[in-house]
């Protein structure tokens, strides 16, 4: 019954206290709910916990095929959740200070090139209805580097065209104003015209990107899109909506911005977020530096 408790109001001081999405606050509790399992075979309470239980629970979430990413996702929580019950008084001292993560291996995301934006864009058939609306979700989300949730969720109210930005709602409910392109702006102007010919459905009428029947967009229908122009553009890396806010930060830090202000652009809470892309533009300093520098091109005996 009191482990029931101090559940409760773990999740109420994720969601009051630290402004936790819905569906953080769910994986939060499916977390806990596995160390709960694994404790109630230990015949242990939460509040009895040593740093050995928890060493011991991450032994067996590697032991029953949990990837190592999910087992870093896994004990955040858990974490979280003991840093809690320190904070409220349950417990002394926090048995996971000691705790570690399993290594990840650097795991570089994909991301597009400009000029693969404008082959994925100049795809589109815009003589078909959503063709428009296509072309300014891809510039949308290349533009101004936003979450696929960001964006299925983006209101007409959150536009600010006159001055030239977004007003996004991020993860944690937590707002960020991001510029937007006069591209992206011509794009969204285009949709509009189109837009204005749907029939909207009650409720719907704030959402910039609509489907034929006048209902918001979903995940799957952006990525299901995204992937077909890709095949039709010939464009062969796996692409998914994250890629584009990929390309966007890349695109940012090659044209030399700095590291914080992409983070501020990204909504990244940690700078270490940010910091992939630095492993990227180094990435594509060395292939072009293997590539075009003389004393890395190989010459045939004629140029000899």
């Amino acid at each position: 019954m009191e482990s029931k408790k101090m559940v409760e109001r773990f999740r109420r001081y994720l969601k009051l206290q630290q402004g936790a999405s819905p569906n953080t606050v769910d994986a939060y509790m499916r977390d806990i709910q596995k160390l709960f399992d694994f404790l109630e075979n230990e015949k242990k309470q939460p509040t009895e916990v040593e740093l050995s239980d928890l060493q011991s629970f991450a032994a067996g979430l590697h032991d029953i095929g949990v990837c190592p990413r999910s087992q870093c996702r896994i004990l955040s929580g858990v974490r979280s959740f003991y840093r809690f019950l320190q904070l409220d008084g349950y417990i002394e001292q926090d048995p996971t200070e000691l705790l570690e993560s399993p290594q990840l291996g650097e795991h570089l995301p994909e991301f597009l090139t400009p000029d693969e934006v404008d082959r994925l864009e100049d795809s589109i058939d815009l003589t078909k209805a959503e063709g428009h609306r296509n072309r300014a979700i891809i510039e949308v989300l290349f533009s101004c580097g936003l979450r696929v949730s960001e964006l299925v969720n983006l209101k007409l109210s959150q536009l600010y065209i006159d001055e030239q930005y977004v007003r996004v709602m991020g993860k944690g409910s937590k707002e960020r104003l991001v510029p937007i392109s006069q591209r992206a702006i011509d794009e969204l102007n285009d949709w509009f015209a189109c837009r204005n010919e749907l029939t909207i459905k009650p409720g719907e009428e704030d959402y910039v990107f609509l489907n034929r029947r006048g209902t918001h967009l979903t995940r799957t229908m952006i990525l299901i899109m995204l992937k077909r122009q890709a095949e039709e553009a010939g464009i062969q890396k796996t692409i998914s909506p994250h890629t584009l806010r990929h390309s966007f930060a890349t695109a940012l830090l090659e044209g030399g911005a700095d590291l914080r202000v992409i983070q501020a652009l990204l909504g990244h809470e940690s700078i270490g977020t940010t910091e992939i892309y630095t492993h990227l533009s180094r990435q594509a300093l060395r292939e072009a530096i293997l590539e075009h520098h003389p004393r890395n091109m190989k010459f045939t005996p004629q140029e000899a």
